[in-house]
This record gives C-alpha cells, sequence and structure tokens, in this order.
C-alpha cells in the first residue's frame, strides 16, 4: 500500500514539471522580448499626438512661408525707399538664402549630434529675433545683414520636417507630409495679406514687426513636442527614448509592443561619410542638384511672379491702362511703384496653386512613388515655365502662374519627403542640412535671372529654370532607391 502511495506521487510530480517548465520557459521568453522604436511607432499607429505634431510642426511652415515670401511683397518697397538697382533687390534674397546656405549644413550636423529638437526651438528664437530687428534697419546694408541672420534661423526652423518625418509610420507618410503644403500656403497668404493691408497706410516695417507676432507664439508652443526617439536612441539614450514612446502611446490611446526597447547607440552620428558611403554616394549627389533645381524652380516662380506684374512684362491681350505702361528705366534709376491692389490679389490667388494639386501629389506619390513623382512634376514644370511667356489674358496668366506654383510646390513637397526617408537616422539631419545648403544656391541664382535678366527679356529669363527642370527630371529618373512604404533606417 505504501510502495502504491509513493508511485502515485512520483507519477503526480512528473505531470507538473513539464507544465511549471512551459509557463518558465514562456515568462523568459516574454522577458527577452525586444522591439525598435520603428517597431514601436507602428505599433502606436496614428493618434492624438500625431494630430498636435501636425499642427505645431506644421505651424512653422507658415513662419518660414512668411520669412521667406516677404521678399517678394517688401521688394518694390525697399527698392523705392532706398533707390535701388536691380541688382541691389537681387542680393536681398540671394543674402537670405546665403545664410540658409551656411546654417543649413551646421544645423543638419548639430542636430545629428545634440537633437532635433534644440535645433528647431533655437531657430525659431533666432529669425523670430533678427526679423524683428530687420524692421529697424536703417539703411541698404543693414537690411541685408539683418535678412542674412533671418536666413541663418530658418536654416533651423527646416530642420522640424526631420523631426516630424521620424514620429509617423509608413504608411500614413505619404498622406501627412504633402498636407503640410497648407501650412505653406497659409503663411504665404498672410504675408500677402499683411502687405495689402498695413503697407499702404503704416509701411513695410510694421508689416515686418506684426509678421514675427506668430513666431513668438509658436516658441511657447514648441514645449509640448519631444525629442526625436529615433534620435535618442542613436545617442544610446535608450531611457528617453522609452519615456517618449510611452507618452506618444498614451495619448494615442495604445499600447507599446511587448518586451523591452533595444536599439544599439551608435557613436558616429552627423558624419558626412555616410552620405558619399557606397550605399549613398550616387543618391545624394542626385539628390543634392535635385534640392538645387527645386529651390531654384520654386523662388524663380515667386520671384518672377511679382517681377513681371511690378514692371509689367507680361503679354497680356486685355491689360487696363495701368497695365498697358511697361516701367523701364527712362524716368531714373529705380522703379518706385508700389503693388497695386489687382497685384496682391494675382499673388494672393497663385497662392492657392500651392496646395489646389495636393489631392493629385498624395495619388502620385501613393501609386508611383517618390521618383517618378519627380520626373513627371519636373517635366511639367519646365512645360509651365515656357508657357508664361505665350500672349493671354490677365485671367489666362493668373491659371498659368496657379498651376506653375502648385507644380513647383508639390516638386519641393516631395523631394523634401524623399531625402527625410532614404537616409539612416545617424546623417538624416546632415543629410537635410546638406541638401537644404545646395537649395539656397538655387535660390541665391534665381533672383539675378528673375529679377535682372527680367528686364532684358522674359524669354531669356524664363528658359534658365525650364532648362534646369528638364535636367533634373532625367536626374530623378536615375535615382537608385525607391522609399515609397520603406521603414526608415537606424543606420547606414
Amino acid at each position: 500500500m505504501a510502495d502504491m502511495k509513493t508511485q502515485l506521487v512520483s507519477a503526480i510530480h512528473l505531470q507538473e514539471k513539464p507544465a511549471d517548465k512551459q509557463q518558465g520557459t514562456n515568462a523568459h521568453h516574454q522577458a527577452d522580448q525586444t522591439f525598435t522604436v520603428e517597431d514601436a511607432v507602428e505599433t502606436i499607429g496614428f493618434g492624438r499626438f500625431h494630430i498636435l505634431l501636425f499642427v505645431i510642426m506644421g505651424s512653422s511652415n507658415i513662419i518660414e512661408a512668411m520669412e521667406i515670401m516677404l521678399l517678394a511683397v517688401v521688394s518694390p518697397e525697399i527698392r523705392c525707399e532706398w533707390r535701388l538697382n536691380d541688382w541691389q533687390v537681387a542680393l536681398v534674397s540671394t543674402m537670405v538664402f546665403l545664410g540658409f546656405m551656411l546654417c543649413g549644413v551646421l544645423g543638419g550636423y548639430v542636430a545629428d549630434r545634440y537633437g532635433r529638437w534644440k535645433v528647431v526651438f533655437g531657430g525659431f528664437v533666432w529669425s523670430a529675433y533678427f526679423s524683428l530687428l530687420t524692421s529697424f534697419a536703417p539703411s541698404y546694408g543693414w537690411f541685408i545683414f539683418l535678412r542674412s541672420m533671418v536666413g541663418c534661423g530658418v536654416a533651423g526652423v527646416s530642420q522640424g520636417f526631420v523631426l516630424k518625418t521620424e514620429f509617423i509610420p509608413a504608411k500614413h507618410r505619404a498622406f501627412l507630409l504633402p498636407l503640410a503644403t497648407i501650412f505653406w500656403m497659409i503663411g504665404s497668404m498672410l504675408i500677402i495679406i499683411l502687405g495689402m493691408s498695413v503697407v499702404p497706410s503704416l509701411g513695410w516695417r510694421w508689416m515686418i514687426r506684426i509678421s514675427v507676432a506668430p513666431s513668438i507664439i509658436l516658441i511657447f508652443l514648441f514645449k509640448f513636442i519631444p525629442e526625436s526617439a529615433r534620435y535618442n536612441v542613436s545617442a544610446g539614450n535608450v531611457s528617453a527614448a522609452m519615456t517618449t514612446l510611452q507618452r506618444i502611446a498614451n495619448m494615442n490611446r495604445a499600447s507599446l509592443p511587448p518586451g523591452r526597447l533595444v536599439e544599439p547607440g551608435v557613436s558616429e552620428r552627423g558624419s558626412w561619410r555616410v552620405l558619399l558611403s557606397p550605399s549613398f554616394r550616387r543618391t545624394s549627389v542626385l539628390l543634392w542638384y535635385s534640392w538645387f533645381v527645386a529651390s531654384f524652380a520654386y523662388y524663380g516662380s515667386v520671384l518672377s511672379s511679382s517681377e513681371l506684374l511690378e514692371k509689367n512684362l507680361l503679354c497680356v491681350t486685355n491689360a487696363d491702362r495701368d497695365h498697358q505702361v511697361r516701367r523701364h528705366r527712362e524716368d531714373g534709376p529705380c522703379y518706385c511703384i508700389p503693388f497695386a491692389l489687382a497685384d496682391y490679389q494675382t499673388l494672393l490667388i497663385s497662392c492657392l496653386g500651392e496646395v489646389a494639386l495636393v489631392p493629385i501629389n498624395i495619388g502620385l506619390l501613393n501609386v508611383f512613388g517618390r521618383k517618378i513623382s519627380l520626373t513627371v512634376l519636373q517635366l511639367m514644370t519646365a512645360i509651365f515655365f515656357l508657357m508664361l511667356n505665350i500672349c493671354t489674358t490677365m485671367f489666362g496668366f493668373t491659371v498659368l502662374l496657379f498651376l506653375l506654383r502648385s507644380l513647383v510646390s508639390m516638386n519641393f513637397n516631395v523631394v523634401y519627403i524623399y531625402t527625410a526617408e532614404v537616409y539612416p537616422t545617424v546623417a538624416r539631419s546632415l543629410g537635410m542640412g546638406f541638401c537644404t545648403s545646395f537649395s539656397r544656391i538655387g535660390g541665391m541664382i534665381a533672383p539675378f535671372i528673375a529679377q535682372v535678366l527680367m528686364s532684358q527679356s522674359v524669354i531669356l529669363a524664363l528658359s534658365p529654370f525650364a532648362v534646369a527642370c528638364l535636367v533634373c527630371a532625367l536626374g530623378n529618373f536615375l535615382l537608385p532607391i525607391e522609399t515609397k512604404g520603406r521603414a526608415l533606417l537606424q543606420s547606414s
């Protein structure tokens, strides 16, 4: 009887041991589970945090657009006040883009080494401060110096695109990032409306002072945006990344993946060698030219439109009495003629073109991808630049300008998206910094063609923009990497 009892107890123990062992194995397996930032971003998905991110970071585009479009609105005023020649007016834009170019690479390096948030926030404060000082400029020399300092600050603000991209899930990037164009359009329209309502009564100095207000408001709102979790893990600060991801998950009422966040830190962050490594050399060179042309074409369209309107160089078949007079140089060394109300209205309508074709932009990105979208948009831009030279009605010119602004805006948007997606986290901001710096070279050259050469010949001024876009379309087709639907790389 005792032997039977012993055998029964032993049998029970034998049955329990595999079950206990299996439970222990499961617990151990769960403890060993790991996830990356990419896994966390995709698992959390889109939610309330991303709406907040979209609004606040999108508002940075409003600031950037106001500072850049201000040049087109204020040009007739400073030309008159300081009796400037064409090249002197063009030099204002060039100096802004020079500041942007010099600080673009520096801002990208600092963002990769020390964080995206610090650079973007510093850019806001810097650009707002020097923009306000611009309104007190006592001379032309001081004006161009202070505007170049503003350009330096705007270079830091542009890193906000990288910060925003690193938080958005892959399947939502092609939809959300093009919608940011709405904020750029709002900024462009705000500065034109300010010019229309403030300049005739209070002058251009008060227009600049009032335009600084959105920057000051945004500085206080920016505290709600955290540092990039992708940057934190690349810097080895996994705990900070985990805190950020948990905060986003709580806001979105979602959960993080099971396990613990594990991603190796990278010591070589912000290195130009990554951009010119065999994996990215061809991409980098083609992207630098693509950014050059994107900026060259965009600011060429903006400055050409204001120059054509200001000097009445259009071939308009039904022009009113005022637009029948071409402002040449017989009367003196400068054009002391401000924008008429109709000119402001034309610029305002053309700004709407920046968002009119956003649904087409989103469709191109989702169906054909980034490379084909860039190629098609550049080809169309080349055609529309040449069409500005044809004789048409004032309404026809407004439509052409509307469509041209749509195309150059879409192209700029796609090249931003592609650049943020193609480079790894360890060099993403530096890659963006190099690209934006090359774009500002295009911005520096554009005024001398759109504002100086335009007075000599309209077709001669428009042709370089068309040819550059045509060559760029071929270059975009040769890009080796398609980023549609691809996860963001953490390292090279």
